[in-house]
């Protein structure tokens, strides 16, 4: 006899519990009547992943008790079927001033509309963008149920990372590994789990199917990829990643054990990872939080090109509106590139000139500038010019204003608050400059949502970056290669290599104090930028808490 388990590697949305719900009770009818007898969802699935101080809330913990009864309720005709839904539960204890919340991030085993197994995570991750110990405490007991005579054995995420809840299950009576999962994407996270996940299995003697959540959360990604692993080790299924869908692997029992069969997607390269991960992370920023369409300030040099292309495969072209904002400093070339660009996509496209509004301002100001000469100030007037132009847009028009700058601008802080840096979300803020010109050739060679192939002119690509705010301006005036910049970013930022180590690598000693002391100074920009999609094991956001006023030097 052979069991089918169904995986819902389904994208959910924090805080719609009833749709989240209506979306597991459509998947467990869809499975039972392909012949699936045990669907997976995700870790948290009812209420979805990273909720944050809502757990906090008691009627937010209320409205998803109410969604499991309402799954329980819907399913309850679905004959020998069982289903595991994760949620959180808890209660509260009150005194006068405080209220002390105890939460499990747990999950329900449902069969015929009866809960008949709870399951609490026993291992919390406090690390990197996980923060749960400020909202759950550690479960202490094991869960193994049983469906079509097979004993599973349910772990939470971060339980399969370590070995003693994975044996612990084993010696009550697990047969097979059932992992549910709400794990955020970084460049090659999905085959560290398959590494680690076939370390679990080898530790324990014990087959495995992980489940895996997809979908774009604030600036995380899930990218599903969900999978399973034969009690030799072996992978012997992957589902697709990014991508909704049921996935299934088959359970039989043979003489020497549990045998799994599945679908195996082919492994993918870290660059079509990463691109999916940037459209899934803006298109469902802007579908969950109901914009209809983004407007982006498009200059002609690279960033801005990597983000229109970027928000066309998420949103398509009808959804995007360029503008080009030309400044006394612009290239004609500029000019020539960003027309070339918009009509490749064939997004709408508008000229601006902010020279009349540059001269009113200097005008206006020059009385109080007291006769100094022209520097930054006047550079970043022109950014602001920009950045108020694209709000008014937004505010019309109802757009979501996307910003350009990279990681490597971030880090240094060679962005103008209140100017490029003015929108609500920040596409590619995680990805580095070098990246960032990879990237673009990346999607030149690829067109993975069919929106038109070669997008960006090889001129915007071949030619040395620029903010043209001033006359015959590069980036490397003041900067570091960018090769070399953000490999120190790389190091320092994401992997907390010191200065001395960094040197030691063989990088020149200036250029690790003028990167490193950039970096410090520009937090209080970096705190006040706009959401961006993470694809690095840090980026600034979630996982980098650093405090403004700071003194500390190394």
């Amino acid at each position: 006899m052979t069991l089918q388990i169904a995986v819902a590697q389904l994208n959910f949305t924090v805080g719609d519990m009833p749709g989240n719900a209506r979306k597991i009770i459509d998947a467990a009818h869809q499975a039972h009547a392909r012949g699936a007898r045990l669907l997976l969802t995700p870790e948290l699935s009812i209420c979805a992943y990273i909720a944050e101080d809502l757990f906090l809330r008691p009627s937010f913990v209320a409205a998803c008790d109410d969604a499991l009864k309402t799954i329980a309720r819907e399913t309850a005709g679905l004959k020998d079927m069982v289903i595991v839904v994760g949620h959180p539960v808890g209660r509260d204890r009150r005194s006068k001033s405080l209220t002390i919340a105890q939460r499990y991030n747990a999950a329900s085993v449902l069969r015929e509309g009866r809960v008949i197994e709870n399951y609490a995570k026993r291992m919390l991750p406090n690390y990197q963008v996980f923060d749960e110990r400020r909202y759950f405490v550690p479960g202490q007991g094991t869960c193994v149920f049983q469906v079509d005579g097979i004993s599973v054995g349910l772990l939470i995420c971060e339980d399969a990372w370590f070995e003693e809840p994975a044996q612990l299950a084993k010696e009550a009576g697990a047969e097979l590994l059932a992992v549910i999962n709400a794990s955020p994407f970084h460049v090659g996270k999905g085959y560290e789990r398959e590494a680690m996940m076939i370390e679990r299995v080898q530790a324990a003697g014990l087959p495995l199917v992980y489940a895996h959540m997809v979908g774009g959360q604030d600036e995380v990604v899930f990218e599903g990829h969900s999978f399973a692993v034969g009690a030799d080790g072996q992978l012997v299924g992957r589902a697709p990643s990014f991508v909704e869908e049921l996935y299934y692997v088959d359970v039989s029992r043979a003489d020497d054990g549990l045998q799994l069969a599945a679908n195996l997607a082919p492994a993918r390269e870290n660059d079509a990872d990463l691109w999916d991960a940037l459209v899934m992370g803006l298109r469902d920023y802007v579908a969950k939080n109901g914009f209809k369409s983004v407007v982006l300030g498009l200059s002609g040099g690279i960033d801005s090109a990597l983000v229109m292309a970027i928000a066309v495969d998420a949103l398509g072209r009808e959804q995007v509106h360029a503008v080009m904002m030309p400044s006394p400093y612009t290239a004609g070339i500029s000019l020539e590139d960003a027309r070339d660009m918009a009509r490749r996509l064939g997004v709408r496209y508008d000229e601006i000139s902010i020279l009349p509004e540059f001269e009113s301002f200097k005008r206006s100001l020059q009385p109080l500038f007291g006769g100094k000469s022209e520097d930054t100030t006047e550079e970043n007037i022109q950014a602001r010019i920009r950045g108020v132009m694209l709000m008014a847009l937004s505010n019309k028009h109802g757009h979501l204003v996307l910003t350009t700058g990279n990681k490597s601008e971030y880090a240094t802080g060679y962005c103008t608050l209140y100017g490029d840096m003015c929108g609500g979300f920040a596409p590619i803020k995680d990805v580095v400059k070098t990246a960032v010109f990879r990237m673009a050739r990346w999607r030149n060679a690829n067109d993975p949502y069919d929106t038109g192939a070669n997008p960006i002119p090889e001129r915007i690509i071949t030619r040395p970056p620029s903010a043209e705010l001033r006359a015959d301006q590069t980036d490397q005036d003041n900067l570091p290669a960018y090769e070399v910049l953000d490999a120190i970013v790389e190091r320092y930022m994401e992997n907390d290599l010191g200065i001395a180590e960094l040197v030691a690598e063989g990088f020149n000693q200036a250029d690790v104090e003028k990167v490193t002391r950039l970096i410090k100074f520009n937090e209080y920009k970096r705190q006040q930028s706009a959401v961006g999609t993470r694809v690095t094991h840090r980026g600034f956001g979630k996982d980098w808490r650093y405090p403004i006023t700071n003194k500390f030097r190394a």
